[in-house]
C-alpha cells in the first residue's frame, strides 16, 4: 500500500508540470488553447471535474450498497477486506489505469481502439456483450428503487406494519411488540404468542414479505413466469426514459447531470450513518462487519468474489472506462485520475458496508437471534433490511423517498456509462458522418431494445433471472476479458511501445509499480482467480431455491457467450489477413493497424508523424508516402476525416 501511494504522491506532485505543459511539446498547434473542444468530431468533456464525476458515479454503484456489504457478509465480515484490499492495489487501480490510458491515447470506444491490435478485437465485442447483460438487469434494478420511490409518498410506509392483505402469520414487525405475531391483532391467543416466540428465528418482517409477496409477487421456480408486473414495467420504462433524456446529448448533456447524480449519494449515506450508529445494538453489526473470521481466507470463492468485486465495482473490463476516456483531452493526467477515482470507489463501499451492518446490528439486537441470522441474500439486502429500517426514522417516508432517490441516483450513473459504450462503439465503429449526426437515435434504439429486452425480468419469476444473469454474465468473463486484454496490450503490442504512448500522452511513463502489475502480476493474479473460481464452482441459489440445471446452462452460455467473441473474431480477422505464410500472416494479424495512434494530427508525433506535413489552409490530414511508417486515417482538426488526399 505505502508503495503505491509512494508512486501516487512521486508521480502527482513532481511529474504533473510536463503533462500540463506537453501541449506545446507534443506538436499542439498554438490555437489549441482557444478551441472549446480539442476533437470536434466526437466532441470532449466540458471540463476534467465532468469526467472524474461521471468516472465516480460509473464506478460507484448499486453494487457498492447491496454486492459489497453482501460479500462481505457471506465472506467471513473483515476478513474479506484483505483479499479486497490486495485485488484493489495489484489489480484493481493498475488495470483502472491501463484503460483510462488505453482509451484516452486513441480517442476511441471499446471497439475502435483495437485498432492497436486487429486480431484481439473480439476484447471489445466481448465488452459490448458483457455491457449489454449488466445494463438490461441494472435498469431493472433502478426500476424496482423506482418503484419504492413512488411506494414511499405516502403517510406510512406500507412496509411498516403487519397489517396488509398480502401479509403472512409469521409476519413481525420491529414496531409492535415483540411479543405479538400480527400488528393487526394485539389480542392474540396465548398459544399463539408462545408458539410465536419459539418461532423467533422463522419470523419475517413486513418489508420482507412486501418485497416478495407485493412487489415481486414471487414465483415458486425459475421457469414459471407468471404474469409482467405492470407497476414494475410503468417503473422500467420510466427508468430508460430517464436515462435516454440524460445522454440525448451525449458526454454533453451527461457530463452536467453527474454534477448531481455523483455527489446527493453521499449526503443521504452520512444520514443514514449518523442515524444508524446511533441505534442500539448497531455495534454489534459493526462488529461482525469488521471481525475476520480468517478460515474463510483459504476458501478460493472469498479472493474470487473478491476480484470479481473490484471489476464489477470498478468496471474493469466493461469498456465503459475505455469509451469514458477516450472523451478525454490527449493530455490530461488520467494517471492521477484512476488511483483518485479507485480509491474513491473502494472507501464508499466501505462507508455503504458500515451503514447497512449498524442496521442489521440493531435487528438482530431487537430480535434477540445473531447478526447472521437476519439478513436476506442478494439484492433484496438493499429491498429488505434498508426499508425496514426506514420505518425505525422519525418521519419515515421522507427518509424513505431520500435513500430510493439516493439508490436511483447510484444506479443511473453507472447506466450512463454502459449505454454511453454501446452507443459510442456502434458510431465509432461506423464512423461516417451520417451516424455522426444521428448519433441521438442510436441511444434511442439501444435504450429501446434494453427496455423490450427487461421485460421477462418484470414478471414474477424476474429476480430469479436478474440474479442468474448478475451470477454469470459478469463474473468469469470479466476475468478472462481482462487477461486478454492485458497480455495483448503488454506482449503483443509490446510494453515498450505502450509505455512510450503514455509518456507521450502524459508526459511521463507509468511508474514502475504499474509496469510490472501490467507485465506481470495483474495477469497472474486474474488466471490463477480463474482457476480456483472453476476449481471450487458450486451451482447458483436464492434463499432456499435451488436453481435447475438447464437454468445454470443457460447462465454459463451468456458467460460464454461474450468470452467466445474472442476466439471467433481472431479466426475471422486471421483469415482476411494477407500472408505468405501463417506465421506471416499471424504477424500481420496482430501488427497494429495503420491508422492506430492519437486521434488528433497536431498529437501524432514522434513514430506516428506524418512524414508529408498537411496544407496550412485546411488542416487535413495528408496521406503520407510511407505508409507502413506513419498512421492513416487522421482526423483533421476541422473535424473532418478522409483515407486519400489528391495533394500527394
Amino acid at each position: 500500500m505505502s508503495h503505491l501511494s509512494d508512486a501516487g504522491s512521486s508521480s502527482s506532485g513532481g511529474l504533473v508540470p510536463p503533462a500540463q505543459g506537453a501541449g506545446g511539446l507534443n506538436g499542439a498547434v498554438p490555437s489549441e488553447a482557444t478551441k472549446k473542444d480539442q476533437n470536434l468530431k466526437r466532441g470532449n468533456w466540458g471540463n476534467q471535474i465532468e469526467f472524474v464525476l461521471t468516472s465516480v458515479g460509473y464506478a460507484v454503484g448499486l453494487g457498492n450498497v447491496w454486492r459489497f456489504p453482501y460479500l462481505c457478509y457471506r465472506n467471513g465480515g473483515g476478513a474479506f477486506m484483505f483479499p479486497y484490499f490486495i485485488m484493489l492495489i495489484f489489480c484493481g487501480i493498475p488495470l483502472f489505469f491501463m484503460e483510462l490510458s488505453f482509451g484516452q491515447f486513441a480517442s476511441q470506444g471499446c471497439l475502435g481502439v483495437w485498432r492497436i491490435s486487429p486480431m484481439f478485437k473480439g476484447v471489445g465485442y466481448g465488452m459490448m456483450v458483457v455491457s449489454t447483460y449488466i445494463g438490461i438487469y441494472y435498469n431493472v434494478v433502478i426500476c424496482i428503487a423506482f418503484y419504492y420511490f413512488f411506494s414511499s409518498m405516502t403517510p406510512v410506509l406500507p412496509w411498516t406494519y403487519c397489517n396488509n392483505p398480502w401479509n403472512t402469520p409469521d409476519c413481525m414487525s420491529v414496531l409492535d411488540n415483540p411479543n405479538i405475531t400480527n400488528g393487526s391483532q394485539p389480542p392474540a391467543l396465548p398459544g399463539n404468542v408462545s408458539q410465536a416466540l419459539n418461532q423467533t428465528l422463522k419470523r419475517t418482517s413486513p418489508s420482507e414479505e412486501y418485497w416478495r409477496l407485493y412487489v415481486l409477487k414471487l414465483s415458486d421456480d425459475i421457469g414459471n413466469f407468471g404474469e409482467v408486473r405492470l407497476p414494475l414495467l410503468g417503473c422500467l420504462g420510466v427508468s430508460w426514459v430517464v436515462v435516454f433524456l440524460c445522454l440525448i446529448r451525449g458526454v454533453k448533456s451527461s457530463g452536467k447531470v453527474v454534477y448531481f447524480t455523483a455527489t446527493f449519494p453521499y449526503v443521504v449515506l452520512t444520514i443514514l450513518f449518523i442515524r444508524g450508529v446511533t441505534l442500539e445494538g448497531a455495534f454489534t453489526g459493526i462488529m461482525y462487519y469488521l471481525t475476520p473470521q480468517w478460515d474463510k481466507i483459504l476458501e478460493a470463492k472469498v479472493w474470487g468474489d473478491a476480484a470479481s468485486q473490484i471489476f464489477y465495482s470498478l468496471g474493469c473490463a466493461w469498456g465503459g472506462l475505455i469509451t469514458m476516456a477516450s472523451y478525454n483531452k490527449f493530455h490530461n493526467n488520467c494517471y492521477r485520475d484512476s488511483v483518485i477515482i479507485s480509491i474513491t470507489n473502494c472507501a464508499t463501499s466501505v462507508y455503504a458496508g458500515f451503514v447497512i451492518f449498524s442496521i442489521l446490528g440493531f435487528m438482530a439486537n431487537h430480535l434477540g437471534v445473531d447478526v447472521s441470522r437476519v439478513a436476506d441474500h442478494g439484492p433484496g439486502l438493499a429491498f429488505v433490511a434498508y426499508p425496514e429500517a426506514l420505518t425505525l426514522l422519525p418521519i419515515a417516508p421522507l427518509w424513505s423517498l431520500l435513500f430510493f432517490f439516493m439508490l436511483i441516483l447510484l444506479g443511473l450513473g453507472t447506466q450512463f456509462c454502459l449505454l454511453e459504450t454501446l452507443v459510442t462503439a456502434i458510431v465509432d465503429e461506423v464512423g461516417n458522418e451520417w451516424i455522426l449526426q444521428k448519433k441521438t437515435y442510436v441511444t434511442l434504439g439501444v435504450a429501446v431494445a434494453g427496455f423490450l429486452l427487461g421485460i421477462p425480468l418484470t414478471s414474477q419469476a424476474g429476480i430469479y433471472w436478474l440474479l442468474l444473469m448478475d451470477n454469470y454474465a459478469a463474473s468469469f468473463s470479466l476475468v478472462i476479458i481482462s487477461c486478454i486484454m492485458c497480455v495483448s496490450i503488454m506482449y503483443i503490442y509490446g510494453h515498450q511501445n505502450y509505455f512510450q504512448d503514455i509518456q507521450m500522452m502524459l508526459g511521463f511513463p507509468p511508474p514502475l509499480f504499474f509496469q510490472i502489475c501490467w507485465r506481470f502480476v495483474s495477469p497472474a493474479i486474474i488466471f490463477f482467480i480463474l482457476i480456483f473460481s472453476v476449481i471450487q464452482y458450486q451451482p447458483i441459489t436464492y434463499n432456499q431455491y435451488q436453481y435447475p440445471s438447464w437454468a445454470v446452462a443457460i447462465g454459463f452460455l451468456m458467460a460464454l457467450s461474450s468470452v467466445i467473441c474472442i476466439p471467433l473474431y481472431a479466426l475471422f480477422q486471421f483469415c482476411r489477413t494477407d500472408g505468405d505464410t501463417l506465421l506471416q500472416r499471424l504477424k500481420n494479424a496482430t501488427k497494429p493497424s495503420r491508422d492506430w495512434g492519437p486521434a488528433l494530427l497536431e498529437h501524432r508525433t514522434g513514430r506516428y508523424a506524418p512524414t508529408i506535413p498537411p496544407s496550412p489552409e485546411d488542416g487535413l490530414e495528408v496521406q503520407p508516402l510511407h505508409p507502413d511508417k506513419a498512421q492513416i486515417p487522421m482526423v483533421g482538426t476541422n473535424g473532418s476525416s478522409r483515407l486519400q488526399d489528391s495533394r500527394i
